[in-house]
């Protein structure tokens, strides 16, 4: 007891010195926890649904107006170009005299000319600029898609960075605790100066950690408003939890429904049929045009009359010429098909690596949930209720704590990453997964 007394009223300088490095430390917990306060975040009260951010997306992403003002404007090309040229109104005046008189002229003719391809050419070329058009509108798909998994991976980035930041805070009332026993087991030198330090360093670290975990939120907020064209400091609302639907289809169904759905293979097609056409229209170029034209001779002092003309033009002259639009036409429709058969590869290999990325992500979070989770809190609460009693040292505590850190951390990351797996797998296949029957 009277050792005891000593301790409490009689400080050594190693009392004091540690009493000092406490009030730093506590300073330094109190001015990082009032910084994570002023740092700009998001509204945690409002709900952020992902179907309702989808929906932002779609309306107001500029890449998806890009692509549908295009296939828009591509399809305005079809009329334009299947269309014969404008005909021509023209007038000639022939001996005119030198006063300019025009009604005295020897003959005035008012003409009307026509030039008309060969039957067939103008309609081919507006089944080539249709079937691109047809291209066009599967890139509105294409950037659908798109928009619709990085919308997700964002969303679930974000829902990662509050899970990590509540993680963190719940930890740290943690390390709080253990600090205090920590103080209160120095104070009656059952533990030494330096498990107290230790306590004290620990309790920054983990201040510093959730101070990091805000600014997370505002990272990854800002991600996902530039995917809804809005300001980077632009409030958003708390995710909700990832859906953890099972995934029973097979990595054949998978891909066998990819390569029925997938928009770059349906535009691809479209591409061949295009070239297809243009090897056409490239045959149909070796026929002539002609010009029509009719008009009407007014004679000065003589009978008024009508005249007629017709023109045709000489592609063989230029057979070179024609030889090589054809060679090129078949070119590009070769180029097509093989593209075609680079996409299929491609959709294939995209469809086993996300279905593999997902299986993993979906054993990795099962067995942080049912194994690592349940082990991690129960040694946490042997290990302190050991600790309280004497009959365990501190470091083991310290080990302890942040293991169950690490393991939540890791649960939540393969939570997310599950999410986001499947948002990949999704974009593979070109749309949602197979309904479970």
């Amino acid at each position: 007891m009277h050792w005891f007394f000593h301790r409490r009223t009689a400080k050594s300088p190693v009392d004091t010195r540690y009493a000092a490095r406490r009030r730093h430390a506590v300073a330094m917990v109190a001015t990082l926890v009032a910084y994570a306060g002023a740092a700009p975040a998001a509204d945690p009260s409002t709900p952020l649904r992902l179907a309702d951010v989808l929906q932002s997306a779609r309306d107001a992403n500029p890449m998806l107006l890009v692509a549908r003002e295009r296939a828009a404007a591509l399809r305005a090309v079809p009329p334009q170009v299947s269309a014969y040229d404008d005909p021509t109104l023209s007038w000639e005046g022939w001996d005119i005299p030198e006063s300019l008189r025009v009604d005295a002229a020897q003959n005035n003719i008012f003409r009307v000319a026509q030039k008309i391809p060969w039957p067939g050419k103008r309609t081919l070329a507006g089944v080539v600029a249709e079937r691109e058009a047809d291209a066009a509108q599967q890139e509105i798909r294409v950037a659908d898609l798109d928009l619709t998994a990085s919308v997700q991976r964002a969303y679930y980035g974000l829902w990662l960075a509050y899970q990590k930041r509540d993680i963190l805070t719940r930890d740290k009332l943690l390390v709080e605790r253990v600090t205090r026993t920590t103080e209160e087991k120095y104070g009656i030198g059952e533990a030494s100066q330096a498990d107290a330090l230790r306590a004290q360093v620990e309790l920054t670290h983990m201040a510093i950690q959730a101070q990091s975990a805000g600014l997370a939120i505002d990272s990854a907020g800002a991600e996902l408003n530039a995917l809804l064209s809005r300001r980077p400091d632009e409030p958003l609302g708390t995710p909700e939890d990832p859906p953890m639907q099972p995934l029973e289809a097979s990595v054949e169904t998978l891909t066998d429904l990819a390569l029925e759905q997938r928009p770059e293979l349906a535009g691809q097609q479209a591409a061949i049929a295009r070239q297809r056409s243009a090897v056409d229209l490239a045959g149909l170029n070796w026929r002539p045009d002609f010009e029509f034209s009719v008009g009407r001779f007014i004679n000065y002092g003589r009978n008024d009359g009508f005249g007629a003309m017709a023109s045709v033009t000489v592609p063989f002259v230029y057979a070179g010429k024609y030889n090589a639009a054809t060679a090129e036409a078949r070119a590009k429709l070769a180029a097509a098909e093989a593209e075609l058969r680079s996409w299929q590869d491609r959709i294939r290999r995209e469809v086993a690596q996300a279905y593999t990325r997902t299986r993993t992500a979906a054993l990795a979070h099962g067995l942080a949930r049912s194994t690592h989770i349940p082990q991690a809190e129960q040694a946490l609460r042997v290990t302190e209720s050991a600790y309280g009693a004497g009959t365990a040292a501190f470091l083991s505590v310290l080990d302890t704590l942040r293991s169950i850190e690490t393991i939540h951390i890791q649960h939540v990351e393969a939570e997310a990453e599950l999410a986001i797996a499947t948002a990949d797998l999704e974009r593979a296949v070109g749309g949602p997964l197979p309904a479970r029957r």
